[in-house]
């Protein structure tokens, strides 16, 4: 399976536009929240473990209402049919500040997931909204492979999720910040913005890394791009 891109998931496409560009100052002041970055812990492990994140972020003010986390697993580029949330959660109300929590999610179902798109490059996706409107995306791309020589050259015409080993590309995540309305559910807009964060970003020197955890992928606001 090759995954050729990210599907819109119902938004309108992506093309930055100079001409519309927003400064920083302008972006910055929409979102009230901010993701600073997430670690993946246990990577590359076997396909049936669960899937685990350390995610940071920053209120800059305080949130009455809850957020809610998501881990997506695209079971095929070709249909959202077969999309699986791994899990959900809320968090909140959210007083202003950083904060941080551990996302762990059970593996996908592999009776779910196409045959022909079991093995190869797929889609892991991290999700927030507040008062049901999407305002963040992460996107990982994750290869599954045969860690056995053998069934790599010759892989059996039913996959083996047993003997399959997940890798997700943590240091190349894909972003997408929707612009929402943070006082009220209706009339969320969609100017959207992408980005691509440098591999070797950091978080801010006030937030130190957690002892124990693999090295978080920053996502920085002067990496980002606002599009309309």
């Amino acid at each position: 399976m090759c995954v050729s891109g990210w599907r819109g998931r119902g938004r309108q496409g992506s093309g930055w536009n100079p001409g519309k560009e927003r400064s920083e100052a302008a972006v910055a002041a929409m979102a009230r929240v901010s993701v600073l970055g997430v670690s993946l812990l246990e990577n590359p492990s076997p396909f049936g473990h669960p899937l685990r994140f350390q995610v940071q972020f920053e209120c800059g003010e305080a949130l009455p209402h809850d957020l809610e986390w998501k881990i997506i697993y695209v079971g095929s580029a070709e249909s959202e049919e077969y999309d699986q949330v791994l899990d959900s959660v809320l968090v909140g109300p959210v007083p202003a500040g950083r904060h941080m929590f551990l996302f762990e999610a059970n593996a996908p179902n592999p009776d779910l997931i196409p045959e022909s798109d079991a093995v190869g490059v797929t889609v892991i996706l991290i999700t927030c909204t507040y008062l049901g409107q999407e305002f963040i995306r992460i996107g990982y791309y994750v290869n599954n492979e045969y860690m056995d020589p053998e069934l790599r050259e010759n892989p059996p015409l039913k996959p083996d999720f047993s003997q399959l080993q997940r890798n997700i590309l943590a240091s190349n995540p894909r972003v997408t910040r929707f612009h929402i309305n943070w006082d009220s559910p209706r009339d969320q807009m969609d100017n959207i913005e992408n980005v691509d964060p440098e591999p070797d970003g950091f978080l801010p020197p006030n937030c130190a890394y957690i002892k124990g955890l693999a090295p978080s992928m920053a996502l920085q606001p002067e990496n980002s791009m606002d599009c309309m």
